[in-house]
């Protein structure tokens, strides 16, 4: 799979001779916040298209998310980040991922800018499949009909996205994100079609864990995450082996924390993890964040969590 990183590695990639869009593509366009069995529905619908036309198959998403660059810290907490994304579309077979800045140029951008410069001048998009109430272009002014009329001079067609619904519920990062909030696990895993994860490299963080005890692997996160409070956890390491364990999610209040993190201690596991990147599954949640009085507290609370984690992992 082929990243490209902005309008302007478009444009440039564009003009080389033997570019790999130098014949078009089939695309589509999005957040694929999660990549989940909606999102997976339509990169089918692509990859289907790409190879009745011998074309590449092509992604176009933000970043930032369009609702960060317009709500800022009130925006939705992401459910995973853009690597976490990338290696998901490349895992679905997607070959062209174009990420482009969402900023207040690209903000400004009519319409026909959006159709005529990317689409058409960079993408050279044969086909594209969007979903009917797409809107794009400065104030959302430019829509499903126009891409289509458009289409009809410029030779591409446009294909509406298919809806999935699971168990009678339309499949959509909204609901997968509110499932999580509310922690029903399983039900989040039913739209996502797979369990929650979330990856990241360890990183040296205060060593909290270890003076009380409890060592714990620290992966910073760089937006709010989907989930918060303490979870019985799956996690896979570089070497492919994986552990039971216990993770905190959220902003830690006992110690004044400030950035978002994830902190996992592996049972019965001896070792240096930093650096690693691992992979955490949330398998069972089995409390709420919260701050607690004193440092003793919260690790007479931690001993609790973690005969209630084991006692979870041997039902």
């Amino acid at each position: 799979m082929r990243l490209i990183r902005g309008l302007t590695n478009l444009k440039m990639l564009s003009r080389q001779v033997n570019a790999p869009l130098a014949e078009g593509c089939v695309a589509t366009i999005g957040n694929f916040d999660g990549v989940h069995l909606g999102h997976q529905t339509i990169i089918d619908q692509v990859k289907r298209k790409a190879t009745a036309l011998s074309l590449p198959s092509v992604v176009m998403v933000f970043e930032p998310l369009p609702r960060e660059f317009f709500q800022g810290l009130e925006a939705p907490p992401r459910l995973m980040g853009f690597r976490q994304k990338l290696e998901a579309l490349l895992i679905a077979g997607i070959d062209i991922v174009l990420c482009v800045r969402f900023d207040e140029t690209f903000r400004s951008y009519s319409a026909m800018d959006f159709i005529n410069n990317v689409l058409i001048d960079g993408l050279a998009v044969r086909h594209l499949v969007v979903g009917d109430d797409f809107r794009f272009g400065c104030d959302r002014a430019g829509d499903f009909a126009l891409l289509e009329q458009v289409g009809k001079t410029a030779d591409f067609s446009v294909e509406n996205t298919c809806t999935v619904t699971v168990a009678g519920e339309r499949v959509s990062s909204t609901g997968v994100r509110n499932l999580l909030l509310d922690n029903q696990l399983s039900k989040a895993e039913s739209l996502l079609g797979r369990p929650y994860v979330i990856h990241g490299r360890v990183v040296y963080g205060r060593q909290l864990g270890r003076q009380i005890g409890s060592p714990t692997a620290n992966i910073l996160l760089h937006q709010m995450p989907a989930l918060r409070g303490v979870y019985v956890v799956g996690v896979t390491l570089d070497d492919g082996t994986t552990h039971d364990g216990i993770a905190n999610i959220g902003l830690r209040p006992t110690v004044d924390g400030k950035q978002p993190a994830l902190e996992v201690h592996l049972f019965d596991f001896t070792g240096t993890l930093y650096g690693q990147h691992i992979s955490v599954v949330f398998r069972h949640g089995l409390r709420d964040e919260e701050k607690f009085d004193s440092i003793d507290a919260l690790k007479a609370q931690i001993a609790r969590d973690f005969d209630a984690a084991r006692a979870w992992l041997t039902k």
